[in-house]
C-alpha cells in the first residue's frame, strides 16, 4: 500500500483520545479539534464545497474544484501512525484540515486547507503545533511542506512557529523544512499565541460594546430584573437590550422574544432563565454571534448528579459553538472603567475605581467581598465570579490581567484549581509584573466545592503551597489577610528588604509591633517612640529621620490620639510623608482599617485612593503581617531567575525506552495500573541521568552473605531492605563495618533472630562513608505534573514532615533554596561543631531528579530513600522507582487546549 492510499477500515486503530479537545482560537472564540474519523465523508464535501477555488489551488498546486470518491475516502481513512489528519470542528461543520504523511524515515510531509470565512484565526498555527505533537508521540522528527511562493500566508505559518526553518526553491515550488522538536523557541512562541487568545477571550466580558439580559423581568423581586436595574444604575455606556417572550418592555427597554430579534450586534448575553431552558439560550445566541455568556442560572452541578450533567452539556455546547462561558451559578461582571462601567452582576454595589482586579468563585461571597472592598475604600478595576466555573477560569482571567494596563494588584478566591500545572507557569509570568494575592480555601481538607469540575489534586498541601511560593503567588490564609495585604501593594512601593524602622506614640503598640516583626521574620532596625503628647511635627521629623535611614526598607507608624484629639494633623502627616516616599509606609491610625478619608492621597486616574494613601490596620500586628507578606514577595521578585539547572549531559531517550519497555513487558491495560522496577533497572534509569546507585547483592542465608563480602572486598554492611523495619526508630535492622567471615557470621545471627530471612530480604553492600542521611523524592501528579522533594531522612523528620517541595523545571537558585529551608538543613552545616557536608552533591542529585521526573512522566514515584552526604560526596544507598502507563502526559505543555470537561464533578 502507497503512502497515500487510504487504509482500510477493519485496520484502523483508535487515535489516542488526548489527540482531541477544545481550543481557543485568535479572536478568543473557540473551536474543536479531533482526528478524522471515516464518518466524515459528509463534513469534508461540504467543508471543501465552501472553500474558494484560490485556497484549493494553493493545497493542491492544481484546479481541483470538487474531491472524487476515492479523494474522500483516502482524506478520511487514515492510520493515525503513519497518516495523521485533524479537523476543526465548529458549530457541527467541518472548517480546516491538517494532515501529515510520512515519506521517509522519521520524516513526514505537512499540509493544511482552512475555510476562507475562517482564515486570519489563527487556525493553521494551532493545527501544526497540533500535529508536531502527534508527530513526536509516532517517532516522526522532521516536517516538510511543499508551498506555492505567492502563498506568502502559509509560508508566514511556518516561519512563525518557532521551529528553525530551512527552505528551498524547485520547479515553481518552495520547499519548507524543519525539525519539530519542541525547541524554546517553539514554546515561547506557542505560549504567546495562548496568552494572546485567552486574554482577547475575557477583554469580551470587560469591555462590551452591547449587552443582552436574557430572562430581564419586570416583577421587581427577581434576578431578571436585578441585573437590568443594576446594569442601568451602574452606568454602562454602550447598548443595553432585554430579552423577554411575555412582555413588551422591561424597565422602559423593548423587549424581544428571543436574542436573534434584537436588531444591534451582542457581545455579551447575561442569562438569568431556568436552567433547563439555558441550552436554547445558547443555541439562539450561537446563532447571533454572541462572544460569550454569564450564566447567573443556578440548578446545575451543584443541585447533584442531575445538575452534573447538565453542565456538562452546557459546557460542552458552549465550546463547540464558540462561546466562552462565565458560570453557572455565578454572580457575574464588573468593570469599573469610566469608558465602559459595566455592572453585569446581581451586586447592587458598583465599587469605586481602584488598580486591583479581583477573582472570586464563590457567587454566595462575592457580594460580601464587594462590600468590604467599598468599606476599606479599596477600589477594583474589574471583578469576577465564576461560580461553577465551567468553562472560564481563573487561568483566563491571569492572561487578561497580565496586559490590563489598569490592574496593579490581582486578588483570587479560589476554591479549587482546574489546572495547577498551568497556573503555576501563568502566575509565575504575571507574578513577576503584578503581584498577585490569593486565599485558597479548603487547604487542610483539599476539599473541594460541590459543582466544581476538577479532580481533587493528589499532591500534599505542602507541595501545593510550595507552588504558590514558587510562582511569587503571596497566599494568605483570610479574605482580611488578602484585603491587608492587596491595601498596602496597591497604593504603597515594594519594600527594598525586611529592615523595619517602628514610629509611635505608644510605648506598648510599639513593643507589640516589634515582636511581631520579629516573629514574621523582619528586622527592626530603628524603633523611635515619641510619647503620648507627641506633636504632628514631631511626627514628621521621626517618620522623615527613618525613611532617610539607609538601614531602614520599611516604616511602620503607630498613633493612638490622646483624649479629646481628633488626630488630623498627624493625618496630614502621615499622608503627607506617604505620598513623596520611596520607601512603604503603612499605620495603626486611630484602629481604622482600610483607607481612611484622612490619610487618602487624590488620584488623577479616579481610583478611590490615590499611590501614596497611607494603609490602616485596627491592630499593629495585622499591619506587621501584611507587610511581611509584601517583603517576601519583594524577595521573590528580586531572587535570581536563571536558566533551568543543568544537570549536565543525560540519556533521556535511552531512560525513555527503559521505562517503555517496562510498561509494555508488564501489559498493565488501565492507565492507572503501576509496576516496580527492580534494582538493576532502577540503577540502568538513575544511572541515564549521572546518579550512581551503590550495588547491593541479596543474600538468602549466611553462606551468600560471607561470599557476598568476599566478592565486595569486606568493610561491608549487612541490612534489611524491609520497609516496615527500616522506617522503624525500636528496631535494628543494619550491622556496619563487617570486615571479615566471622563477624558476618555474627552479624547475620543477630539480625536474623530479629527479622526472618523469609520475609525481610537482606542484602550487602559496601560500607559508605560517614555522613548525614537524606532522602530526594519524585511523584507525578496527574493534575499538578512533576514534582520533587527533599528532606533529611529519619522518624523523626518524616513525623514532623519537615521537607521541601518544587515543581520542575528548577533554576539554581530554586534547588539551593530546597535544600536551605527544611528546618533540619543546620545538620549539613556543621551544626554543633560537625563538618559541614557537600551541598553542592546534594544539589547535583535534586537536579537530576527533577530533570528526570521532569521528562518522564511515566515515572509515578521516585525514590532516593538513602543517601549518605559526606564531606566529599552524596552516596545512594537505596533507591526505588514506580512507573505507570499515562494516558495524556502534561496536556498543557506542548500544545494549546483547554481543560477537559472531566466526566466526575466534585460532589
Amino acid at each position: 500500500m502507497s503512502p497515500g492510499d487510504p487504509t482500510p477500515t477493519d485496520e484502523i486503530e483508535p487515535p489516542p483520545a488526548h489527540w482531541e479537545g477544545d481550543v481557543v482560537l485568535r479572536d478568543g472564540r473557540t473551536a474543536h479539534i479531533r482526528p478524522i474519523r471515516p464518518e466524515d465523508d459528509e463534513l469534508l464535501v461540504e467543508f471543501y464545497a465552501r472553500v474558494s477555488d484560490e485556497s484549493k489551488y494553493y493545497r493542491f498546486f492544481s484546479p481541483m474544484p470538487v474531491l472524487s470518491e476515492r479523494d474522500v475516502r483516502r482524506f478520511t481513512h487514515v492510520d493515525h501512525r503513519d497518516r495523521v489528519a485533524l479537523v476543526l470542528i465548529l458549530q457541527e461543520r467541518m472548517i480546516a484540515v491538517g494532515r501529515y504523511d510520512v515519506v521517509a524515515n522519521r520524516e513526514a510531509e505537512v499540509a493544511f486547507l482552512v475555510e476562507d470565512e475562517h482564515q486570519g484565526r489563527g487556525i493553521a498555527q494551532l493545527l501544526l503545533e497540533h500535529l508536531a505533537q502527534a508527530g513526536r508521540e509516532r517517532g516522526v522528527e522532521r516536517f516538510t511542506a511543499e508551498v506555492l511562493p505567492d502563498n506568502s500566508r502559509m509560508i508566514q505559518t511556518f516561519r512563525d512557529a518557532g521551529y528553525k526553518v530551512v527552505s528551498g526553491y524547485h520547479d515553481g515550488v518552495i520547499t519548507l523544512e524543519f525539525p519539530i522538536d519542541p525547541t524554546e523557541t517553539a514554546i515561547g512562541v506557542m505560549r504567546d499565541r495562548e496568552h494572546a487568545a485567552e486574554a482577547e477571550s475575557i477583554d469580551r466580558f470587560f469591555h462590551p460594546r452591547s449587552v443582552a439580559i436574557i430572562g430581564a423581568s419586570r416583577r421587581q423581586d427577581t434576578i431578571g430584573q436585578v441585573l437590568v436595574r443594576n446594569l442601568v444604575n451602574g452606568g454602562f455606556t454602550g447598548r443595553v437590550h432585554v430579552v423577554n417572550p411575555s412582555a413588551p418592555a422591561v424597565s422602559g427597554f423593548p423587549a424581544y422574544k428571543n436574542v436573534n430579534e434584537v436588531p444591534d450586534d451582542v457581545d455579551v448575553a447575561i442569562v438569568a432563565v431556568p436552567a433547563d431552558a439555558v441550552t436554547d439560550v445558547v443555541l439562539d445566541c450561537a446563532n447571533k454571534g454572541v462572544h460569550g455568556l454569564v450564566v447567573i442560572s443556578s440548578g446545575f452541578a451543584e443541585t447533584g448528579e442531575e445538575g452534573r450533567k447538565r453542565q456538562r452539556h452546557l459546557a460542552g455546547l458552549c465550546r463547540s459553538y464558540g462561546l466562552r462561558l462565565i458560570g453557572p451559578n455565578c454572580l457575574g461582571v464588573i468593570n469599573t472603567e469610566p469608558a465602559v462601567q459595566v455592572n453585569a452582576s446581581l451586586s447592587s454595589v458598583m465599587p469605586a475605581r481602584g488598580r486591583a482586579g479581583f477573582f472570586c468563585q464563590s457567587g454566595a461571597l462575592g457580594s460580601a467581598i464587594l462590600e468590604k472592598v467599598k468599606n476599606r475604600g479599596l477600589g477594583i478595576s474589574t471583578f469576577v465570579s465564576a461560580g461553577n466555573r465551567a468553562d472560564v477560569s481563573g487561568n483566563d482571567l491571569l492572561q487578561y490581567w497580565e496586559e490590563d494596563d489598569a490592574t496593579e494588584v490581582v486578588m483570587m478566591y479560589l476554591e479549587s484549581i482546574g489546572n495547577p500545572r498551568k497556573f503555576s507557569r501563568i502566575a509565575r509570568r504575571v507574578s513577576a509584573r503584578k503581584p498577585i494575592v490569593a486565599v485558597r480555601s479548603g487547604r487542610t481538607t483539599q476539599g473541594v466545592p460541590m459543582g466544581h469540575a476538577v479532580r481533587r489534586i493528589g499532591a500534599p498541601q505542602a507541595a501545593v503551597d510550595a507552588m504558590f511560593r514558587q510562582a511569587g503567588v503571596i497566599q494568605v490564609d483570610t479574605l482580611d489577610d488578602m484585603f491587608d495585604v492587596a491595601q498596602l501593594l496597591a497604593h504603597q512601593p515594594l519594600p527594598r528588604g525586611r529592615r523595619v524602622a517602628i514610629v509611635g506614640n505608644s510605648d506598648a503598640l510599639g513593643l507589640l509591633a516589634a515582636d511581631a516583626a520579629s516573629a514574621v521574620g523582619l528586622v527592626v532596625n530603628r524603633s523611635v517612640a515619641l510619647g503620648a503628647d507627641a506633636t504632628a511635627e514631631d511626627f514628621e521629623d521621626a517618620l522623615d529621620n527613618a525613611i532617610d535611614d539607609p538601614d531602614v526598607d520599611s516604616v511602620i507608624a503607630v498613633y493612638i490620639p490622646p483624649l479629646d484629639v481628633s488626630g488630623e494633623e498627624v493625618a496630614n502627616v502621615l499622608a503627607a510623608v506617604g505620598e513623596q516616599s520611596d520607601k512603604p509606609l503603612v499605620s495603626s491610625f486611630l484602629g481604622a482599617e482600610g483607607i481612611p478619608e484622612l490619610l487618602r492621597v487624590p488620584d488623577v486616574a479616579g481610583s478611590s485612593a490615590g499611590r501614596g494613601s497611607v494603609p490602616s490596620y485596627p491592630a499593629v500586628e495585622a499591619a506587621v503581617r501584611a507587610l511581611a507578606r509584601v517583603v517576601d514577595y519583594a524577595v521573590w521578585l528580586h531572587a535570581p531567575d536563571g536558566p533551568v539547572a543543568d544537570a549536565g549531559e543525560v540519556d533521556a531517550r535511552g531512560a525513555r525506552r527503559l521505562v517503555d519497555r517496562v510498561l509494555a513487558d508488564a501489559d498493565l491495560g488501565a492507565a492507572d495500573r503501576e509496576v516496580d522496577l527492580d534494582q538493576d533497572q532502577v540503577r540502568a534509569l538513575l544511572n541515564a541521568y549521572g546518579i550512581e546507585l551503590w550495588s547491593s547483592e541479596p543474600v538468602a542465608d549466611v553462606d551468600a552473605a560471607v561470599a557476598a563480602g568476599e566478592r565486595l572486598g569486606w568493610d561491608v554492611v549487612l541490612k534489611s531492605t524491609l520497609a516496615s523495619v527500616r522506617e522503624r526508630p525500636d528496631q535494628i535492622h543494619v550491622w556496619r563495618s563487617i570486615t571479615d567471615a566471622h563477624e558476618m557470621e555474627e552479624a547475620w545471627d543477630y539480625l536474623a533472630g530479629l527479622i526472618d530471612p523469609a520475609v525481610g530480604r537482606f542484602v550487602v553492600q559496601r560500607n559508605a562513608p560517614t555522613g548525614v542521611p537524606i532522602s530526594v523524592r519524585s511523584f507525578e501528579d496527574p493534575l499538578f505534573g512533576p514534582v520533587v522533594s527533599f528532606g533529611i531522612s529519619g522518624p523523626v523528620i518524616d513525623l514532623l514532615g519537615d521537607w521541601s517541595y518544587r515543581i520542575p523545571p528548577l533554576n539554581a537558585h530554586e534547588v539551593s533554596s530546597m535544600v536551605r529551608e527544611v528546618k533540619s538543613s543546620p545538620l549539613l552545616f556543621g551544626y554543633r561543631g560537625a563538618d559541614p557536608v557537600q551541598v553542592s552533591a546534594i544539589e547535583d542529585l535534586i537536579t537530576r531528579v527533577a530533570v528526570l521526573q521532569g521528562d518522564l512522566p511515566q515515572v509515578s514515584a521516585l525514590e532516593l530513600s538513602l543517601v549518605l552526604a559526606g564531606v566529599d560526596s552524596a552516596a545512594v544507598l537505596t533507591a526505588s522507582v514506580r512507573v505507570a502507563a499515562v494516558k495524556d502526559p502534561r496536556p498543557d505543555s506542548l500544545v494549546r487546549r483547554m481543560p477537559d470537561l472531566i466526566t466526575t464533578i466534585a460532589e
